[in-house]
C-alpha cells in the first residue's frame, strides 16, 4: 500500500474496539517518531507510551471522557521540553560527534551559533519551537500507523496541566502537548467510519508560484 492509499484508508477514529495493536507494528511507529527530523537534531520532546489500563482510565476524564483513551491498546503522549538548555545542547552534539567518530570540537562553531540564537529567546518561545518539533514526530507516527493499518486519533482535547501532574512530567521539565491513541476501529459503532473523506478542493488548497 502506498502512502497516499494509506492516508485515504485512515481517519480520526472515534470508537475503537479494544483489540490490541500488534506490538511489532507499534514498535515501528515508535521508531518512525524517533527518526523524525527536528531542528538541529535536538529532539526537544519525549514520547510516553502507556499500556496500563488503570492509568488510561485515570487519563480518560482528563481527556474529557473520550473513549479512545481506554479503548486503545497503546496511548502515546507527546511532551515537549519547557525550554532549551546549554547542557542539553552540549549533550546532543557530544553524542552526535562521538557516534560519528568525530572530535568534539567539530561542531563548536555551529553549536556556538545555535546557542546564541536559542538561549537568547524566552522560555515561551523555545517551548513553542519544541512543540513544533514534536508535531513533526506526530505526523510521522500517523503516516507510519496508516501504512501498517493501525488506527490512530490525534487529540489535543485534554487538560495538559492535570495530565502533566499525573505523569510527573513537570519534574522532567516537560509539558504534554498532544495524545495519539493506537488501536483498531470499531466500524459497527463508529459514526465516522464509513463517511467519505473530505478535504479542501486542491484548486483552493494549493498555491503555486511558477
Amino acid at each position: 500500500m502506498s502512502l497516499i492509499e494509506a492516508l485515504n484508508w485512515r481517519y480520526a477514529v472515534k470508537k475503537m474496539n479494544g483489540e490490541p495493536a500488534e506490538q511489532e507494528k507499534v514498535d515501528k511507529i515508535i521508531e518512525a517518531i524517533h527518526l523524525a527530523p527536528t531542528s538541529s537534531g535536538l529532539q526537544p520532546f519525549r514520547l510516553i507510551v502507556i499500556t496500563d489500563q488503570e492509568l488510561k482510565e485515570k487519563i480518560t476524564p482528563i481527556a474529557y471522557n473520550q473513549s479512545q483513551i481506554t479503548d486503545s491498546s497503546h496511548l502515546l503522549v507527546f511532551a515537549a521540553f519547557e525550554n532549551y538548555t546549554e547542557e542539553g545542547i552540549d549533550e546532543t552534539f557530544s553524542r552526535m560527534n562521538a557516534e560519528r567518530g568525530l572530535p568534539d570540537s567539530t561542531t563548536d562553531a555551529y553549536k556556538a551559533q545555535l546557542k546564541g540564537m536559542v538561549l537568547s529567546r524566552t522560555a515561551e518561545e523555545n517551548f513553542n519551537h519544541a512543540t513544533h518539533q514534536a508535531y513533526i514526530g506526530l505526523g510521522a507516527a500517523i503516516a507510519q500507523a496508516a501504512l501498517l493499518k493501525v488506527d490512530s486519533t490525534p487529540m489535543e482535547g485534554f487538560n495538559g496541566p492535570e495530565l502533566d501532574k499525573l505523569l510527573g512530567l513537570n519534574e522532567k521539565g516537560l509539558k504534554s502537548i498532544v495524545l495519539l491513541p493506537l488501536g483498531n476501529r470499531d466500524e459497527a459503532n463508529d459514526w465516522l467510519a464509513n463517511l467519505k473523506k473530505v478535504r479542501t478542493p486542491m484548486d483552493k488548497f494549493l498555491i503555486e508560484y511558477k
